[in-house]
């Protein structure tokens, strides 16, 4: 098929995805429904909607999906993903975080209550069959891990299947006493396609070559992927004297000194943790040559800012960024198509690759309510 793609499931046979994924519409148009529509993405922290009665206007992954959400939490302390559209006109209902009691809508004042269920109209009293449970927000799939929240239109698989390892490997944390640190929080604007930003993230095989200072401060040689369903995890070991995780009794990493875990949620998550706290980037597409990336710092101790693996990121970004940039241009030549693998430093990328082709062959994706 013209749109299928394939990867050989073994690294050392292998070649890469097929360089017209990156420049082709109907690919991008495909990913947007098979990859992003099907897996639950990153909406926010949830510090906005820790009271009873919070209702917060979120957007699933913006540039792309562009789907209005609402959070609210009801009286009895329940939090519920709902639309943000009004089902009689499609107005949006709620624009700024608020406290209340019902949902309004500002168009044609239709209301509802904290679990979406509609409980007023104005001149429907002769509309015949009304109101029908249509006339409810629908209810958006939802999940949290510790104070982070996270939707999917129609999911393949529930959120504990992308986060478990992650979620386990990280217990010991205090990721839940991370604050938004705004002034190391910032977007960054990419000229290339969305899955190029993924695989560089994920292979080391570029630091030294790519990123002196980082280099400096991990140890390159012992970095380790492990691959997970939905998942990886680049685990980056400190050289001697610089700061580093020090894995308590009872963890996987007891007795070693952790610079930094890079974790990879597919399709477009990296969820890096740092001994000053987590560091997390969403990938969101805005179009095949564009890429806008949100960094978010969630700091828990300070002290540790500024050192380590942690410390120079926007260096780090910059760097990443004209390398991409630079393969975006490469991938259009026309005696470019595939490349092969390094077997024992590109293992992430591989598994990328097939997650890639697993979902954009697969069936399209169910949207709305069923």
């Amino acid at each position: 098929m013209e749109n299928s793609y394939a990867v050989d499931p073994d690294i050392t046979l292998a070649a890469t995805i097929d360089a017209r994924f990156y420049h082709d519409a109907v690919a991008y148009a495909l990913a947007q429904e098979r990859v992003f529509a099907r897996s639950w993405q990153w909406i926010g922290d949830l510090g906005d909607v820790a009271t009873a009665g919070a209702l917060s206007p979120r957007e699933l992954l913006p540039g792309l999906l562009n789907e209005p959400l609402l959070l609210a939490r009801d009286g009895t302390g329940d939090l519920r993903c709902l639309s943000n559209v009004c089902t009689h006109r499609g107005n949006l209902l709620v624009k700024e975080p608020c406290i209340a009691t019902q949902i309004r809508c500002g168009y044609h004042s239709r209301r509802f209550d904290l679990d979406g269920r509609m409980t007023f109209m104005p001149e429907f009293s002769t509309a015949k069959n009304f109101p029908s449970p249509s006339d409810n927000l629908p209810r958006i799939p939802f999940g949290q891990w510790t104070n982070h929240g996270f939707a999917a239109i129609d999911p393949v698989d529930k959120l504990d299947s992308f986060l478990a390892e992650m979620s386990a490997r990280t217990a010991w944390m205090p990721i839940a006493n991370g604050v938004l640190n705004h002034a190391r929080s910032r977007d960054y604007v990419i000229d290339a396609h969305w899955a190029l930003y993924v695989e560089n993230y994920l292979e080391g095989f570029h630091v030294p070559f790519v990123h002196a200072a980082l280099n400096q401060v991990i140890d390159v040689s012992s970095d380790a992927s492990e691959l997970y369903r939905y998942a990886s995890l680049q685990l980056a070991l400190a050289n001697v004297g610089d700061v580093a995780f020090e894995p308590p009794a009872g963890s996987k990493d007891h007795g070693q000194r952790i610079a930094a875990y890079y974790w990879w949620i597919f399709p477009n998550l990296m969820l890096n943790f740092y001994p000053w706290g987590l560091s997390l980037n969403l990938v969101q597409p805005e179009a095949i040559n564009r890429t806008r990336v949100a960094f978010r710092s969630y700091v828990w101790d300070e002290s540790k800012l500024d050192k380590g693996a942690g410390a120079a990121l926007h260096q780090v970004e910059m760097e990443d960024e004209a390398i991409v940039e630079a393969v975006q241009r490469g991938t259009r030549s026309r005696f470019y198509r595939k490349g092969r693998y390094s077997p024992t430093r590109e293992m992430g990328t591989h598994h990328f690759h097939r997650l890639l082709c697993e979902f954009i062959n697969r069936g399209q994706a169910r949207v709305g309510p069923a």
